[in-house]
């Protein structure tokens, strides 16, 4: 083809984009052929069953293939890990949740519908009654679909949806993805995802870091310009994904992704300035990750996973058990444990209230144990036996904390366990901003910076369509870490960070710069983090936190901070 053809605007290629930008949220290069996520299960017809259908039958039906999607699910869980179990775990929870059932099964003997009729009709009024809540109970109205389509296919026996099956690596292109899908991706398979929804909050961003895929998420356009089986460079951390790149860039991004980083288990700066480098772990098998990645101790022990799928609370002994699985994978370090974190995306049926008009901003954290005290009481009670029998240095933390008097309350219940190190999370503006006065009764102060940009921006980041702002490179999200630090210098206490932001080497820095003394992020994110820090020295820190904190955007604060940190390009990052 000559160039004439090449330029010409006849040529169907001719105003093709040449790439498709979006929000990069797992980091790291890699390139390989589209595989677009396998089309939606078609929607059933609306016919009747015949008279004469046994009815009992049909509706009987509906509960068996539930059942067995739910199996499914849980059969996959239990070969998961980490965070991936957790999800799989909550899908299978709504799989088998009766009202989805019920309400098909009315369907079928009142309406004579078919049961995969009945089941999408079903979903359809359950996820629009969540919807209506708002917040995290609109998230989950996604559950709902994937669980239906999934009971669906069940019924009419078509192919399980979910993500494709190649021999050949390649790049997962999807609108968006359903938790139950993306914690089974396999990482020798899945070279990259792309979706053209979704937030840097979603369970598609955090299950890319923690296993390591690269990502970019919220690619308006993705779908129509990621063909199946075309060439294609994605960059997760720029949040670019080239079409059709040349082989030299193909080449690099494989040297790139060929690259093994470790971390040696002293997180410092190139000046020997001091960060622990911590690990978020979910469960005993994600502790036995963080132990083999080096991590100097646990900054965010979630230990919903002993309260998940239960109708009651576990008793102090099953806790002790399970807590002192992860505690003695860190003898002689730290393990921040968190306590209950239920509410909001996490309902649990003796805690809390799934009807709550706004969940987010409800009963959820350390709140749950106003009207239910003996919960924390118990679960403080577990933490300390389980820290007496192991050889762990113990801290626990309290999510949502809001006040001061709520910070003296949970400090005492420590103490009376004998728990003497005992912080709180700041989550929402009126902690970062009381920092001085809660630092002054507490031992330290943890950011979880997920939640602190949700509140800080006003902006539920769960929702795909206010992605931009769920960014904890919105200036006003880093003053508020700012102003944290500042509370914890004028106490001599220390600020860590156990959000998602931590585990962003871009973001990492200038998080030091601001004051922050550990970071605590997903196993796989360690090293990353690690080699970046290493590279630059404290001041360069402070200066690139101060040109952020300065910023007018979060835009210009990421640019401006990646422009001075050339050691990114260099990593692939």
């Amino acid at each position: 083809m000559t160039d004439q053809q090449q330029a010409s605007p006849q040529s169907p290629t001719a105003e093709a984009p040449s790439s498709v930008s979006g929000i990069g949220v797992s980091p790291g290069r890699a390139a390989g052929p589209v595989a677009q996520l396998a089309g939606a299960v078609p929607e059933p017809g609306m016919e009747s069953l015949p008279e004469g259908a046994d009815l009992e039958a049909a509706a009987a039906s509906v509960a068996d293939h539930a059942a067995r999607v739910a199996a499914g699910l849980t059969a996959s869980a239990e070969k998961a890990q980490g965070e991936s179990r957790e999800v799989l775990e909550t899908t299978a929870q709504m799989a088998a949740d009766p009202t989805l059932v019920q309400v098909a099964q009315s369907h079928v003997r009142g309406q004579r519908l078919s049961p995969a009729r009945a089941v999408w009709e079903a979903a359809g009024s359950v996820a629009d009654q969540l919807s209506a809540l708002g917040g995290y109970m609109a998230e989950r109205a996604r559950d709902v679909y994937d669980v239906r389509d999934r009971i669906v296919a069940s019924l009419l026996g078509l192919p399980m949806p979910g993500v494709p099956q190649r021999e050949e690596p390649f790049v997962l292109v999807a609108r968006d993805l359903a938790p139950a899908d993306t914690a089974l991706l396999d990482p020798a398979k899945v070279r990259a995802i792309v979706t053209s929804e979704g937030g840097p909050t979603s369970h598609t961003a955090i299950l890319a870091r923690a296993l390591g895929i690269p990502a970019v998420v919220g690619a308006t356009g993705a779908l129509e310009a990621l063909t199946n089986d075309r060439l294609v460079l994605v960059d997760g951390a720029a949040g670019t994904i080239t079409l059709d790149p040349d082989a030299a860039a193909v080449e690099a991004a494989a040297r790139l992704a060929a690259q093994v980083r470790t971390f040696d288990g002293d997180g410092r700066t190139s000046d020997g300035h001091k960060v622990q480098l911590l690990a978020n772990v979910g469960d005993p098998a994600g502790a036995e990750k963080a132990a083999a990645a080096g991590a100097e101790g646990v900054g965010l022990f979630r230990t919903e996973f002993c309260f998940l799928d239960r109708a009651d609370e576990p008793t102090i002994a099953e806790q002790v058990e399970q807590y002192r699985t992860v505690l003695a994978a860190f003898p002689g370090k730290k393990v921040v444990v968190r306590t209950l974190d239920a509410g909001a995306d996490k309902p649990m049926p003796f805690l809390t209230d799934t009807a709550e008009p706004n969940p987010a901003l409800g009963v959820r954290g350390l709140r749950t144990a106003w009207a239910n005290p003996q919960i924390l009481d118990n679960q403080l009670q577990a933490i300390a036996e389980a820290a007496a029998a192991e050889s762990a240095d113990v801290w626990v933390m309290a999510p949502m904390i809001a006040t001061v008097p709520e910070t003296e309350d949970f400090v005492a219940a420590c103490a009376r366990h004998g728990l003497t190190t005992a912080g709180v999370m700041v989550e929402v503006p009126s902690a970062a901003l009381l920092s001085g006065p809660i630092l002054a009764r507490a031992s330290f102060a943890s950011i979880g910076t997920n939640d602190l940009t949700q509140y800080t921006m006003a902006a539920d980041r769960m929702l795909g369509s206010l992605a931009t702002l769920s960014d904890a490179f919105q200036p006003a999200v880093l003053r508020m870490i700012e102003e944290t630090c500042r509370g914890g210098a004028q106490q001599d206490r220390p600020v860590g960070v156990c959000g998602e932001a931590a585990a962003d080497p871009a973001t990492a820095v200038v998080l030091v710069g601001l004051g922050v003394s550990s970071l605590s992020m997903s196993p796989r994110s360690l090293a990353d983090v690690a080699a970046v820090l290493a590279a630059t020295s404290f001041e360069r820190c402070q200066e690139l936190a101060r040109i952020a904190v300065e910023s007018e955007s979060a835009d210009q604060a990421r640019a401006r901070v990646r422009e001075g940190l050339p050691i990114l390009a260099e990593l692939g990052l």
